[in-house]
């Protein structure tokens, strides 16, 4: 069963925290995190990506680096832009995008349940991602990024979580992208009980967005516990910074593929060989395919509707990774027909969030199908191919995770994306 505890949060004042606020660390590129900072001084960013307060050159991975967001954390503190809550609190976090609205908890997750598989995974990481989040926390002394949970909706905690949301809100404000945020503070010590009480009956939380900043937060922990060998299990290293959502508020966006050339194909080839496996249809206007088992193609200057043949989705029922349609589209047309063995390292293949629309994916297919020589002609090199898909269901990524397996790189994206800087955990030096 879960461990999900209330905690002491370093947070913004309400006069600010619009301004700090932020996107994840890891949604900018170095350049991008340089100008979101460029005219807000209060943004978490400078904080969370500290480079940007160094030259272009600087080495973003120095130990000045790292020192400098602790050094901006602890100005911030005692300016009065964060205040500490005097006592353990749950913090009801709702997001409102486009007229739809997601209600999670933030509070600490126990490293053991990560570690005993409690709190479930469903992606592999990269040791050289998690460095960088390592040294940032530990540098830090606090985890500054809530890692994304859900958990299978328990009646007994949304009650609560209704209830309270009946009182005045913590913090009320839109951000630069539309979307509202709302924050409510849970200090009363019989509901901190009660949810506590009400969370230990949960038998499993899984990790929706954050597998990095997860895996990294865990071994800080670990590495505390060796720096304190008398550690009795309470101490606040034992815990990572989570914000849990019931699986029912949650919504998956489609996440697409960008393919650059067609693998020596001609564009009536391919589809010969994609009909194979698929009935092909041509459609006049693009859209978000609704049914599982169902894509759309863009190639040639033309949206075609792809659909898995009844023996191909049959023959993959009851696997909980085969069974996904990025399993299907990766198995039977990207390995095969388009030379994608590896779309983890592939450079062939770009990923698009579907946050950022069919039209983006039509651009990119044309960006790809021409390239510029250096004396500024055009040269043709062949046509490239992006394919929408049917959005990944949360219920499916619950089903791989709970038989212990790894989804298809780029198979999930979250959309709204959880906020840094306004619930910050601080643990022991």
């Amino acid at each position: 069963m879960a461990t999900v505890k209330a905690f002491r949060a370093l947070r913004p004042n309400r006069e600010v925290v619009g301004k700090v606020a932020a996107l994840p660390y890891d949604v900018y590129s170095r350049e991008e995190a340089r100008e979101a900072v460029k005219d807000n001084p209060f943004s978490f960013l400078n904080i969370d990506r500290p480079e940007t307060q160094f030259p272009p050159e600087q080495d973003m991975y120095s130990s000045e680096v790292y020192e400098k967001a602790d050094a901006l954390l602890k100005t911030r503190i005692a300016d009065g832009t964060y205040v500490r809550d005097p006592e353990p609190c749950y913090y009801i976090y709702e997001l409102t995008m486009d007229g739809r609205s997601q209600t999670g908890i933030a509070a600490l997750s126990s490293i053991d349940d990560y570690l005993d598989n409690v709190c479930k995974k469903h992606e592999n990481t990269v040791e050289e991602k998690e460095q960088d989040r390592i040294r940032h926390v530990d540098t830090c002394s606090c985890q500054t990024g809530p890692i994304f949970l859900a958990y299978r909706e328990r009646k007994e905690i949304t009650v609560i979580v209704e209830r309270e949301k009946e009182k005045e809100a913590l913090y009320d404000f839109i951000s630069d992208d539309g979307i509202r945020h709302r924050v409510w503070k849970i200090d009363a010590p019989e509901t901190v009980a009660l949810l506590e009480k009400e969370f230990s009956a949960v038998p499993s939380t899984y990790i929706a967005d954050g597998h990095h900043r997860a895996a990294s937060a865990v071994k800080v922990g670990l590495k505390r516990r060796e720096e304190h060998p008398g550690y009795t299990g309470k101490e606040e290293f034992n815990f990572f910074l989570s914000v849990l959502f019931p699986d029912n508020e949650l919504k998956i966006l489609d996440y697409n593929r960008v393919v650059k050339d067609l693998y020596g194909h001609e564009p009536e080839e391919l589809m010969l060989s994609i009909e194979e496996n698929f009935t092909v249809f041509n459609v006049k206007e693009a859209f978000v395919p609704k049914v599982k088992g169902e894509m759309l193609m863009y190639i040639s200057g033309e949206w075609f509707l792809i659909r898995a043949k009844d023996q191909v989705v049959d023959e993959r029922k009851g696997d909980p990774v085969r069974s996904l349609d990025v399993s299907i589209l990766q198995d039977l047309v990207l390995s095969p027909l388009l030379g994608i063995k590896d779309p983890r390292t592939d450079k062939r293949i770009e990923f698009v969030g579907g946050i950022r629309g069919i039209k983006e994916l039509e651009r990119k297919v044309s960006q790809y199908t021409y390239s510029h020589v250096m004396d500024g002609t055009i040269e043709e090199t062949g046509p490239a191919v992006a394919f929408v898909m049917h959005p990944t269901g949360i219920d499916e990524l619950i089903n791989v995770a709970d038989h212990e397996m790894l989804m298809p790189p780029k198979s999930t994206w979250f959309e709204p994306k959880l906020r840094s800087g306004i619930f910050i955990h601080e643990f022991e030096r």
